[in-house]
């Protein structure tokens, strides 16, 4: 069974997409929509802006979208049997499957990223990557500590992301070096992403998801704060919603796509970072970039 994963905030790169739009009318027709959807030129900040233009969360995001989506629509010769995203990745899969527009998909993510930047001014939280040590260690640690820190990103076994409070996730870092941590490390990030810190964006972002038309997916969606399939409208919607203030269950999300008979995983979009995080989860999953015409 085929799977199509989709990934998030980092992947991105200046000069991403710039192949496609030059290569292929249709990615210049979507990219050139994205541009009066979006209000500004997304495109020149991709194909020839500066790094720090492109880490904007309002900038990164679509962008990303954009890359992976239309990388679908080009590469995409049959459908897979499920699919999955990774935080923002889940918008993309969502709209590649035909639960969403492309239009609506992309006024989503951009205004999911104006809402979680926002929210990040306002709360001045962050981000760690804590490594070689078991889930539970980390779960239970950070439910000691005082102030607001929780796991946020499982992304592999032996890589999880903290989230939260600024003092109180340098002091989770502190602790669990002292536990065995490999690596307790501050990420350079804008917030506190997928943790109660969200609250803000996620009832901001709820509202617009909430008025927004969504389609059965051509196949089941393994959603972030599940890991479980799904096809119901209103329960992506739902755990859509969750997802800003929930953990990315990565980990668990593609172990349950094994368990469901998933075998070949491609990956679409900028990078390869989701296929680097199955081989560590399932050595014996079969990876792939996207391969475009």
């Amino acid at each position: 069974m085929n799977v199509a994963m989709f990934p998030g905030q980092g992947a991105q790169f200046v000069g991403m997409g710039k192949d496609l739009f030059e290569k292929s009318p249709h990615a210049k027709e979507r990219f050139n929509a994205a541009n009066a959807i979006l209000g500004f030129s997304i495109t020149d900040i991709m194909f020839e802006g500066d790094v720090d233009a492109l880490k904007q969360t309002q900038v990164t995001q679509p962008a990303i979208f954009l890359h992976s989506v239309i990388s679908y629509e080009l590469a995409q010769k049959s459908n897979p049997d499920m699919a999955a995203g990774h935080s923002l990745g889940e918008f993309s899969a969502l709209t590649s499957m035909g639960a969403l527009s492309f239009e609506d998909g992309l006024k989503l993510v951009s205004k999911r990223a104006l809402a979680m930047q926002a929210a990040c001014d306002l709360t001045k939280g962050t981000m760690a990557a804590v490594l070689a040590l078991a889930d539970n260690i980390v779960e239970d640690t950070c439910a000691a500590l005082d102030g607001v820190v929780v796991a946020a990103n499982y992304n592999c076994p032996g890589q999880l992301v903290i989230s939260g409070e600024y003092t109180a996730v340098e002091a989770a870092c502190e602790v669990l070096k002292e536990k065995g941590a490999k690596r307790a490390l501050i990420l350079p990030v804008g917030g506190a992403f997928h943790s109660p810190l969200m609250e803000p964006a996620r009832e901001e972002l709820a509202k617009a998801i909430l008025e927004t038309s969504l389609n059965t997916p051509s196949c089941p969606i393994y959603q972030n704060v599940t890991a479980a399939p799904t096809q119901d409208p209103a329960l992506i919607q739902e755990n859509l919603i969750a997802q800003l203030t929930g953990p990315v269950k990565w980990t668990q999300t593609i172990q349950h796509m094994r368990q469901d008979g998933a075998q070949v995983f491609t990956e679409y979009g900028p990078g390869k970072v989701l296929q680097g995080l199955v081989r560590k989860i399932d050595s014996e999953a079969e990876v792939q970039s996207a391969l475009l015409d």
